[in-house]
């Protein structure tokens, strides 16, 4: 038996078990939409499908309710995949694992996909029972929206007709979004000149055991960048042990802060013991400096017996460190209307050495527009001292809050009924397909709930089970008072 079986809602459970089953990372979301066009021709329900793969599935309004306004039910199909450095797992063709940890829902290493899988099941779930009340709906699962919301970008403007959106996209119960931060991405690509190397040990340097986490909405804990980490201990024991880079890599995801970094440099072999020695007190300095954020950080020095590769020349070398030491990381502006919200980030996401070339991935966001193009900008300024190309690909709007929203009112109303208490709103530092949708959707009035969710983007990725039945009923509430 699945370990989700008498957990409640039983419907919503069901669908995620089956989810959880299908491989869907981002990119690779075919099957799962496939799946939910099965669910839907089962039911004699109208669907479409477009161009990218995005899926819409209406369903008509109970009777009696035929006149109400449709209602638009929104999620995303794919899920980040990230797993521990010791899990062998394949995210393209296996299963989620899964376990209850008292009551939270987790994976065994990897991301769980409760992000945006919980949404997915709740729409399903709704699209399934009759015996809700509601007006028309149209459940909207869109593709690729970890990767940068492509699937929102390709949305073509005649696919809704509803006016009122409920994204099922959020991570705090009680907790609505009502606005969000735009985001873009840059990639620069950094030349390498390489020479036989001088030294004679080739030695892998290995820092892990950071928290990562979601590049929006945890960066304002000021959690360790696994990569920027690793560049500045590196720049700093050069100076008293010289060393020559062979190759530095690590992150992976965009959104998703570095949690581990790898580093392959030649000493000389008497010189290994020093290195050890100089890492030894450098990580517990570390460790100070990002108590009691990061409890677990650590790095193992090896000596690999194998013959030494070519290494970079010094001042690429030099050029490289430098320009990853110079790269902005975390916050780096606060909102000055809203306390606690940071208004502009940088995440310097990943690190890919290849023989003549680097290349380097940062995510970029702000609920300000001026004050994004002004990071964009820095970053192309950067770049161009280190003599580096960058390319930066068009991004995506924010959400601007409305404190007059209709929608809102029902979700504030609707929750006080469900839970018998008050619940709250907030304007998030995280990409929400919300600001997209409302850009190509004149006059969308949108929410964005879901349930509890614990370090989205990570292995550490974890559902508050009880939450889960909170969010459900309080959906179906919603869409019985706008009905």
């Amino acid at each position: 038996m699945s370990v989700l079986s008498g957990l409640e809602p039983q419907l919503l459970w069901k669908f995620f078990d089956e989810i959880r089953k299908i491989p869907h990372p981002s990119g690779s979301e075919e099957k799962l939409a496939e799946y939910v066009i099965s669910l839907a021709k089962k039911q004699n329900l109208d669907y479409t499908q477009d161009e990218v793969g995005n899926v819409v599935i209406r369903k008509p309004a109970t009777p009696g309710h035929e006149k109400s306004p449709a209602i638009v039910l929104q999620s995303h199909l794919d899920m980040v995949g990230e797993k521990n450095s010791d899990k062998e797992f394949d995210f393209e063709t296996q299963a989620i694992d899964i376990k209850v940890d008292g009551e939270w829902l987790t994976a065994d290493g990897t991301t769980l996909g409760s992000d945006n899988g919980v949404g997915i099941a709740a729409a399903l779930a709704i699209l399934h029972d009759d015996s809700l009340v509601h007006g028309p709906i149209e459940a909207l699962f869109t593709i690729d929206e970890e990767r940068g919301l492509v699937g929102a970008q390709s949305l073509s403007p005649d696919l809704l007709k509803g006016r009122k959106m409920i994204n099922m996209d959020s991570e705090e119960i009680g907790v609505f979004s009502i606005g969000c931060a735009g985001g873009a991405d840059s990639h620069i690509t950094l030349p390498v000149q390489r020479k036989p190397a001088e030294k004679d040990t080739l030695v892998k340097i290995h820092l892990y055991g950071l928290r990562g986490g979601h590049s929006g909405i945890d960066i304002h804990e000021g959690r360790g960048n696994a990569l920027k980490i690793l560049t500045r201990l590196l720049f700093q024991v050069h100076k008293q042990i010289p060393l020559e880079l062979h190759c530095l890599n690590g992150g992976d995801k965009h959104n998703a802060i570095p949690r581990e970094a790898t580093a392959q440099v030649a000493i000389q072999k008497s010189q290994v013991a020093d290195l050890e020695k100089w890492f030894d007190v450098a990580i517990k300095d570390v460790r100070i400096e990002f108590e009691p954020l990061e409890k677990n950080i650590s790095i193992a020095i090896d000596a690999l017996d194998t013959q030494v590769p070519a290494v970079m020349e010094l001042d690429s070398q030099n050029t490289f460190l430098g320009l990853i030491f110079a790269l902005p990381h975390g916050p780096l502006a606060w909102s000055k209307t809203i306390k606690g919200l940071v208004e502009t980030s940088n995440n310097v996401a990943s690190i890919k050495c290849a023989e003549n070339q680097i290349k380097i991935h940062l995510s970029s966001r702000s609920s300000n527009q001026s004050a994004l193009q002004a990071t964009l900008d820095k970053l192309v300024a950067i770049t161009h001292l280190a003599d580096g190309a960058i390319e930066q690909p068009p991004g995506y709007p924010g959400w601007r809050p409305n404190l007059d929203s209709e929608i809102l009112q029902v979700a504030l109303q609707a929750y006080k009924e469900v839970a018998d208490k008050e619940a709250s709103y907030e304007a998030i530092h995280a990409g929400l397909e919300c600001g997209l949708i409302g850009e190509k959707y004149s006059g969308m009035d949108m929410i964005s709930v879901g349930p509890t969710i614990k370090h989205p983007h990570s292995p550490d990725e974890r559902v508050h089970i009880g939450s889960v039945d909170l969010f459900y009923k309080h959906v179906v509430k919603m869409l019985e008072k706008l009905a």
